[in-house]
């Protein structure tokens, strides 16, 4: 029996993407709706309104926020028409979720007194296992996740309630098929499925506020005004989201994660007492080079050419910002409900990584639980669908100055 070699994939159309007939095809499509597409704030509500039949988008502080992420938007000069009609998808059903949030709690406002456990939340870069670990103890009956059709549309069409198979995870198939088609060496980056596990991003992105609007386009403006912003309401937003998912669909304990949460431990701690983090780490020089392939890769989505240099420099800016809060802050957590944990000796011991998160929050790996991740192990192993080849030199950087200024976090985390 013999088994295939995994593809190693160069990145040589960065700068100036190419796309097979098959993705052309489906761009000119794309372009052919740009302009019934504004990216304006009333055609976004318009649309919202019009798809839901509702009118209340909650407490309107969003407003702001989202006004300063179009006029960021319009900033992009080489946006072209398939970024348009993504952007305005995008937007619009965040919109739709905030219209249908408002409405579930309005008919059921016992929403409200349900009270969360103290969640788990995964914190770490990509690249440092937070993706593995997130679906390996995902696969456990013992915490409530998001799969990626839920974190898109967490709240159903009042038409749609009940329907089985839902409508959500069909239009997810779609959109999934869509990404693939346009970018098909994303999957060896991320690996997006339907049912895959998926970060709670997509509902911090219902207010109109997260770091998931940085990567979706290179946006400076917007990171200025995020970054001069307290995020305490947005993660309370949050937080009532995952209480109307738990009434819709159950849950016990929440499962998280994001690399945000590395720059906001303060505003975790506050909104979701007694949470429990876990921190992972690795050399931030790969790990740094590879998340800057993977956002000027899907950068095709929304513009051609592509800024690549310019936009790894900013993104090394960035990293630095979050890594840096993360040396200031990282003690808030206090260490009766938290861990780090390095991505070698997570690779080397999985169950017994996954052991250790368990005990923070004092739950028992039951069987079930045992066998569930004996099993995802067995069917995901590492660099199974192969890897992308990347190298600071793609993208100007000099992996020398990184490590120097990446020191202090190394120092403190991986010595």
């Amino acid at each position: 029996m013999t088994h295939a070699t995994p593809e190693l994939v160069q990145l040589d159309d960065l700068a100036e993407p190419r796309f097979t007939p098959e993705a052309q095809q489906l761009r000119e499509m794309m372009s052919a709706l740009a302009a019934d597409c504004p990216l304006d704030a009333d055609a976004l509500h318009a649309r919202a309104i019009a798809d839901t039949g509702l009118d209340d988008f909650g407490p309107d502080d969003y407003r702001e926020r989202l006004d300063v992420y179009l006029a960021a938007l319009r900033d992009i000069d080489a946006m072209h028409g398939p970024g348009v009609v993504n952007f305005f998808g995008q937007l619009s059903q965040w919109l739709k979720n905030r219209l249908l949030l408002a409405d579930l709690l309005t008919r059921h406002p016992e929403i409200d007194d349900i009270e969360l456990l103290p969640p788990v939340v995964i914190a770490g870069l990509p690249r440092t296992g937070t993706t593995h670990l997130h679906n390996l103890l995902g696969a456990t009956p013992t915490f409530r996740t998001l799969p990626y059709w839920e974190s898109f549309e967490p709240f159903p069409l009042a038409a749609e309630v009940g329907i089985q198979p839902d409508p959500r995870a069909a239009r997810m198939d779609v959109a999934v098929t869509v990404m693939n088609t346009l970018m098909p060496h994303f999957v060896l980056m991320h690996e997006m499925t339907t049912e895959h596990v998926h970060e709670e991003i997509q509902l911090l992105a219902n207010d109109f506020s997260t770091m998931f609007m940085e990567t979706l386009a290179y946006v400076p403006r917007w990171t200025d005004y995020y970054l001069a912003h307290d995020q305490t309401s947005t993660y309370q937003y949050l937080a009532t989201q995952l209480k109307a998912l738990q009434f819709l669909r159950g849950g016990r304990r929440w499962l998280l994660k994001s690399p945000q949460h590395l720059e906001q431990l303060r505003v975790l701690d506050k909104v979701f007492p007694d949470v429990a983090v876990v921190c992972t780490h690795r050399d931030p020089v790969p790990v740094a080079i590879s998340m800057v392939a993977m956002l000027t890769y899907s950068a095709r989505m929304h513009r051609s050419p592509v800024p690549v240099a310019e936009m790894a420099a900013a993104w090394i800016d960035r990293l630095e910002l979050m890594l840096t809060a993360l040396l200031r802050d990282r003690d808030v957590i206090a260490p009766a409900r938290s861990i780090d944990v390095r991505f070698d000796d997570f690779m080397a011991d999985e169950l017994g990584v996954a052991e250790r998160v368990y005990g923070l929050v004092g739950e028992s790996v039951s069987d079930d639980a045992g066998a569930a991740m004996t099993a995802y192990l067995a069917g995901h192993q590492r660099g199974r669908l192969g890897r992308v080849v990347t190298s600071g030199e793609m993208f100007g950087l000099n992996e020398d100055e990184l490590h120097a200024r990446f020191a202090p976090y190394v120092s403190r985390f991986l010595s």
